[in-house]
């Protein structure tokens, strides 16, 4: 995206810039709990968010069928007792609604709005090396001057519309997933057509399917997914859960993935085939992403991993009516969970429907939008609606989509033009006092994102506090640790299947142009909280502070 730039002329009619402690960009998960955290603090804290509410990327997302996949009780903070006790959750995987009426609980329980500034989307983003401050600029012209610059912009905000030669000539209407109307869709007797069968789609698209006359799904790519098994929160099962809260707390903190549940240790290939299928089945059965748990090397062993592939491919099989569509819907191209493992509510049973229909876009690639529908390079759809559920630019994209500077006025889309460089993905070298809350090089989108979240937002809230009882004014990584990290990045992704999935918006390979690079830290959740906490112990090591 091209982010217009205005003069420094035009600048100075807009009137002298806000002056604050810290100013914070986002106001999901991330950037609320940051609010809160700096105002312990005794700082001056504005929140800059583009919406006209809270919530992040649930205030965008409410396609059909939206829906977290991690479990209401752990997708949610921990920060406040007093928060976990009171709030009642109604549904094992709570979806976008549920999601907005906690959020905004969390907002007015703690009395974030007056320090947010809601429909203002910032645009640029400046390191001043004369008065060692951040100078911010939202699309209205508001200026904004701090010493702290912090984005809570989210991992997967930034919204990837494929450019598809005729669009702006179709004649019905169109929406992508991540940026659905608020007052809703009306799909009813409409022919509608997805393109995109990724977390997205899966979820959209049994929804969809009931509603429209007929739909119309493109798929490029197969995938992997597990029944949710959703239901009702069980009284009995939530007051187990906050009497032990402590426990599940720490139990997620502890974990690989930010998930309150322990990964097996038994090797898929070390038991009998038959003891193997048992357990595949009671994962299955039980649903959700505990089915990746189920046995210790599937994301490291590729003989393992081909085992849970080929039982999920078997379902898909069983579930399928048709052959012929059951074949096009294996993924055969990327080992189970190598790209982000969908949950789902009877998606491949969806296939089955009379109003439905599957189109291999691999085989027969879109060419086109039409007037009236898509063109594939051996057909031609009519269509009303097309929706396209086709992803994020994520991890860098909601970074880059804003004009960031450096010391020198280096762009930071400059930096990480082959690829993000981080320390710790918290900081980029060059950037004083810019903190990326679960910015590429964190485990961010390979863990429960709260988990994440919140270990974040502390570890920053502590430096800001260091570096003010310690009298320094300025933080900034250096280029050695910088590079160290990144190459420890890399090793952690090595390490695993994960680089396997070729495809993968892990990798960034959903966006035209994007360099391949895999972008989160793979190494776990516990291994990295603790290399932060040593960073911190050893008075902020691979960090340059300065008065």
């Amino acid at each position: 995206m091209t982010v217009p730039q205005q003069s420094p002329s035009s600048a100075d009619t807009l009137g002298p810039a806000r002056e604050l402690d810290a100013v914070v960009v986002g106001a999901g998960f991330a950037g609320m709990y940051m609010l809160h955290r700096l105002r312990a603090l005794g700082l001056s804290v504005t929140v800059l968010e583009a919406g006209d509410g809270v919530g992040g990327t649930w205030y965008w997302n409410r396609y059909p069928g939206a829906r977290c996949d991690s479990e209401s009780y752990y997708y949610s903070y921990s920060f406040s007792d007093e928060l976990q006790q009171e709030w009642e959750w109604t549904e094992r995987y709570p979806g976008q609604p549920e999601i907005m009426r906690y959020l905004n609980h969390v907002a007015d329980r703690f009395d974030l709005r007056r320090d947010i500034r809601f429909g203002r989307r910032v645009t640029e983003a400046a390191f001043r090396e004369e008065t060692g401050r951040w100078e911010l600029r939202t699309d209205d012209g508001d200026r904004y001057s701090a010493t702290f610059f912090i984005t809570a912009v989210g991992c997967l905000s930034a919204a990837n519309i494929p450019q598809i030669a005729g669009l702006d000539t179709f004649g019905g209407e169109w929406y992508h997933t991540g940026r659905w109307p608020h007052e809703g869709v009306d799909l009813t007797g409409k022919r509608v057509g997805v393109v995109g069968t990724g977390s997205t789609g899966i979820q959209a698209i049994p929804v969809i399917a009931e509603q429209a006359d007929h739909l119309t799904v493109f798929q490029r790519t197969p995938n992997y997914s597990i029944p949710a098994r959703n239901g009702p929160m069980e009284r009995e099962f939530q007051r187990d859960v906050k009497a032990n809260y402590d426990a599940i707390r720490r139990q997620q903190r502890a974990s690989t993935n930010g998930h309150p549940f322990e990964i097996s240790d038994t090797p898929a290939l070390s038991v009998p085939d038959e003891e193997r299928r048992a357990v595949y089945e009671a994962a299955w059965e039980r649903g959700g992403l505990r089915f990746r748990a189920a046995f210790a090397d599937l994301l490291v062993d590729k003989e393992a991993n081909d085992t849970a592939s080929e039982f999920i491919r078997g379902k898909i099989r069983d579930i399928v009516l048709d052959p012929e569509t059951a074949e096009k819907l294996l993924p055969r191209d990327h080992p189970f969970a190598t790209k982000r493992p969908p949950i789902d509510t009877q998606y491949f049973e969806t296939y089955n429907r009379d109003n439905v229909t599957l189109v291999d876009v691999r085989q027969s690639p879109i060419e086109e939008v039409t007037s009236t529908g898509l063109r594939t390079s051996s057909a031609e759809y009519e269509l009303d609606v097309i929706v396209f559920a086709t992803g994020f630019d994520a991890l860098t994209g909601p970074l880059l989509n804003i004009d960031i500077r450096g010391v020198g006025g280096t762009a930071l889309r400059e930096k990480w033009s082959e690829g993000p460089r981080t320390y710790l993905g918290l900081h980029a070298a060059g950037f004083p006092n810019m903190f990326t809350i679960t910015g590429p090089g964190s485990p961010s989108v390979l863990t429960n994102m709260p988990t994440s979240i919140e270990q974040h937002v502390d570890w920053i809230a502590d430096c800001i506090e260091y570096l003010g009882s310690h009298g320094f004014d300025r933080i900034e990584a250096t280029v050695e640790a910088e590079d160290a990290w990144v190459e420890h990045v890399n090793e952690a992704a090595d390490r695993t299947l994960l680089p396997l999935a070729g495809s993968s918006w892990y990798l960034g390979a959903n966006v035209p142009g994007k360099p391949r690079v895999f972008m989160p830290y793979a190494g776990g959740f516990a291994t990295y909280a603790r290399r932060c906490d040593e960073v911190a112990g050893n008075g902020y090591e691979g960090f340059v502070l300065t008065m």
